[in-house]
């Protein structure tokens, strides 16, 4: 029988496990809808074309992938920073089931056109309830953890997983207000320009608050531990929370520039996306400057690399994102490629990076192993994936730019120069090129799920014991 003598590490080798499985079918069905843009006969009806797997991909990327990533850390991170047992393991046990359920029904219905209107939010009303209790107690088992720590400092990682939580958790409920009008149909109880601004204000903090402050949690604990090093700034690190936090939830409305949206919605959205510059950068720089002393490590150590790299693109991303959001830029960037570029600079290189590394660290312990199977294929890992995610941004930063030169091209009489079909002709090699970058990442990925296989069939699952003594994590 399990006693309050050891740690909980059940939920997350179960949450680590489904992460990676999770990542592949995820970055399969991207790789898919990249393929079904080269070729579009590939878009087979109804269940299979682009309109209803776009959904699944991204979901499943980010609220799969990604989502499992960060309950499999935040338990094991608040459970050895607090220095005790989760605070239940029924509730923790009901989150993973839980969600695994969200995400099955969501790989269901989105074939089926079973969705919601909104982007990142498409699961219809009961699917949403269930994620409303799923998270609910996920809340519960969070924050009880750290209530009952045997040590008085609360870590600043928690910190951030703490305001993904509960931001999430509020973005959910108000966004996906609805109106049912049978079991899987239901309308937004919003209308018109305030639709779009509840949407936008969700849409900008699930990047904020889900693929941001969730995944600051992990970069905050795993990158000191993997270099062996303190973080470079404490105080920093807490300036940086409550500067992020407190900014980021402004910036939704530099999604709706030149739209219905009232201009000063769109200033205010395009200012305090350009102030979030500097608490990102902040952060970005209080993880790389703690390798400080540690550099050396690099040259050997694949999986700080994976950290590393993770911290370069958070901050190429940070840079980007506001860049795009004043007014004059988002006039040419807006409804390109160049934005998918961005998006997935922030997803395969800073989320995806981040995550692979801390699972790298976090599964040879949660199977009690010395080091994962192989060091050299999380090597080979780690280029695959840096070249995959290289020729995939920078083939739709130069899309995205030739997009928008052309669709704004104009003739002396005023016409347009370029027809549409024109635009889609030029972009269509750059497009072919982002469907080797994913590829690349995909094999990747799928190399990952071999070298974890591998460790876990060749460890044994042990919970570590809670130390006697409090002492550091």
């Amino acid at each position: 029988m399990e006693t309050q003598s050891t740690y909980n590490y059940k939920v997350v080798r179960q949450f680590a496990v489904m992460t990676v499985v999770w990542g592949v079918i995820g970055m399969l069905v991207g790789v898919t809808i990249a393929a079904q843009l080269v070729w579009p006969d590939l878009n087979f009806g109804p269940y299979f074309h682009f309109g209803r797997l776009r959904a699944l991909h991204t979901s499943g990327v980010i609220f799969a992938f990604g989502g499992c990533g960060l309950f499999a850390t935040s338990y094991y991170v608040v459970q050895r920073t607090c220095q005790t047992r989760i605070f239940s393991d029924a509730l923790a046990a009901f989150t993973f089931w839980g969600y695994q359920a969200v995400i099955v029904l969501c790989v269901i219905t989105y074939p089926l056109g079973l969705s919601f209107n909104k982007e990142y939010a498409e699961m219809e009303w009961p699917i949403k309830v269930l994620l409303t209790i799923v998270w609910v107690a996920y809340a519960v088992v969070f924050f009880g953890t750290i209530a009952k720590r045997k040590v008085k400092h609360i870590y600043v990682a928690n910190w951030f997983y703490g305001a993904f939580i509960l931001a999430v958790a509020l973005l959910h409920v108000v966004n996906s207000a609805f109106i049912p009008v049978s079991m899987w149909k239901s309308y937004s109880a919003y209308a018109g320009a305030v639709d779009a601004m509840v949407q936008w204000w969700y849409g900008h903090n699930a990047v904020g608050f889900f693929l941001t402050a969730g995944f600051l949690g992990m970069m905050y604990y795993f990158v000191p531990k993997q270099a062996g090093r303190p973080v470079y700034s404490y105080r920093l690190s807490v300036v940086h929370f409550w500067a992020l936090i407190f900014t980021y939830m402004w910036a939704g409305p530099h999604h709706l520039h030149y739209t219905a949206l009232p201009d000063w919605t769109q200033s205010l959205g395009m200012v305090f996306s350009l102030i979030l510059l500097a608490p990102s950068w902040g952060g970005m720089i209080n993880g790389i400057m703690t390798l400080s002393g540690a550099w050396h490590k690099l040259r050997t150590d694949p999986i700080l690399k994976f950290l590393v790299v993770s911290l370069s693109f958070y901050g190429m991303s940070t840079f980007e994102g506001p860049m795009m959001a004043i007014k004059t830029v988002n006039a040419l960037s807006h409804y390109t490629d160049w934005t998918i570029g961005h998006v997935h600079s922030g997803a395969l290189g800073w989320v995806g990076f981040i995550t692979m590394g801390s699972l790298y660290y976090l599964i040879p312990r949660l199977f009690n192993r010395e080091q994962m199977f192989s060091t050299k294929l999380i090597e080979v890992h780690f280029w695959l994936a840096t070249l995959g995610v290289v020729l995939y941004i920078a083939a739709l930063w130069i899309a995205g730019v030739t997009q928008g030169l052309m669709w704004r091209a104009l003739n002396p009489d005023g016409t347009l120069t370029y027809a549409f079909a024109e635009v889609v002709k030029a972009t269509y090699p750059y497009h072919f090129v982002r469907l080797i970058g994913g590829l690349l990442y995909l094999v990747g990925m799928l190399v990952m799920a071999y070298n974890v296989f591998r460790t876990v069939t060749m460890g044994r699952a042990v919970d570590a014991r809670i130390p006697a003594v409090a002492a550091h994590a």
